[in-house]
């Protein structure tokens, strides 16, 4: 019997890199990563745009986010990296994705890829908590939580033992606000491929240490750095 070939969708074709900055808020924050690739598989179908396919045995769509968001955070710059098989402008692009997505997402932009996924080192994020203490009382706690020695969380290993990490140093907190009715907090997190830190944990771990209830929260992903500093694009 001979040897079954490989199938090839793509037949040749040429290949034609984009990278898009997209917003997930609202209900759409609550996506999953996998219903997120699902969805935008759609958008790609219904716009009538010819996603490229990786090459092999089993050829899927080559759609790539370098960074996963944490789910129930609000994003407006998101990254998402595909190919196509015809040149399209950007515009173009933008236009025609936009007329299918669903609520919650938006296409920003559209442009060619500059930097590599290894290239992200970063992100900042703004926490808005309101709780069962008052906006003062929590202002004072997150100042004694970061002056704190240490910040140690329990994280399980590839080898799935878990250790404990003190994540204190990973922590840099960029602004705090007192709010009328809520505390404000600007931070920024590593992120890529050395160390990830969820914003959500930070957050956690810091109520939980102080017996602190939660009643409302939001957060916001507003920007993914690159070690120099500089938003990754």
């Amino acid at each position: 019997m001979a040897n079954a070939e490989p199938k090839n969708v793509n037949l040749r074709l040429e290949r034609f890199e984009y990278r898009a900055v997209f917003s997930k808020t609202g209900r759409a924050k609550y996506i999953s990563h996998l219903d997120l690739m699902r969805a935008f598989q759609r958008v790609f179908k219904r716009a009538h745009l010819p996603i490229w396919h990786t090459q092999g045995f089993n050829p899927h769509v080559y759609i790539m986010f370098p960074l996963a968001l944490p789910l129930g955070t609000d994003s407006r710059v998101e990254i998402m990296d595909f190919a196509l098989t015809e040149d399209i402008p950007y515009n173009e692009v933008l236009e025609r994705m936009n007329a299918q997505t669903p609520v919650g997402l938006e296409i920003v932009s559209v442009s060619k890829p500059e930097h590599k996924h290894t290239d992200i080192t970063a992100a900042e994020y703004v926490a808005r908590l309101k709780t069962d203490k008052s906006v003062h009382e929590v202002a004072e706690l997150f100042g004694k939580f970061m002056a704190l020695d240490k910040i140690e969380i329990e994280k399980r290993t590839k080898k799935k033992t878990i250790n404990l990490v003190d994540i204190k140093p990973h922590i840099t907190v960029l602004d705090s606000k007192e709010l009328k009715d809520s505390f404000e907090v600007t931070l920024k997190l590593p992120c890529g491929s050395s160390f990830n830190l969820n914003v959500n944990v930070v957050i956690d771990t810091f109520c939980e240490r102080y017996g602190i209830e939660i009643s409302e929260i939001y957060t916001e992903r507003t920007k993914i750095l690159m070690a120099n500093g500089e938003n990754f694009i």
